[in-house]
């Protein structure tokens, strides 16, 4: 099914979001962020699109491959590191929400705004994530 299609104005609206985090985060970030989320949610259309797209603005490929250990790499700074940890919690979200720790360290070293902006980003790739693994899609042969 082509969602887009099917249901316009929903995609629409979930691609409003993706405009509007993709003007308020950081775009290494952002980047790094849709790949962990799609890396824990295993949506391989994601995982593939946001390698590519992180890849072609320059990030480099140990960085990206490290995103899948990143707590173990040394390749991340404190924001980076908080965001992924933020991602990783929200992507899980138990009964008991985001971890006290994890939202303090990012606190920390995101302003309230934009840690705001991080957490609708969150939200958003995760969202993509759904869209992609409930509708099965799959990232092209030939990219």
């Amino acid at each position: 099914m082509n969602a887009a299609e099917v249901a316009p104005q929903g995609y629409q609206a979930v691609l409003g979001l993706e405009k509007y985090v993709r003007a308020n985060v950081d775009h290494t970030v952002l980047e790094l962020v849709k790949l962990r989320a799609s890396m824990i949610n295993g949506c391989a259309f994601c995982v593939d699109m946001h390698s590519r797209e992180a890849l072609d603005a320059g990030e480099s490929s140990r960085r990206l491959f490290a995103v899948a250990a990143w707590r173990e790499a040394s390749f991340f700074d404190e924001r980076e590191r908080a965001a992924l940890a933020l991602t990783d919690a929200v992507t899980r979200l138990g009964e008991h929400g985001v971890p006290d720790e994890v939202w303090d360290a990012a606190a920390k070293v995101w302003s309230e705004k934009e840690l705001a902006d991080l957490v609708l980003a969150i939200a958003t790739i995760n969202v993509w994530n759904r869209i992609g693994v409930t509708l099965r899609l799959e990232p092209p042969a030939h990219a």
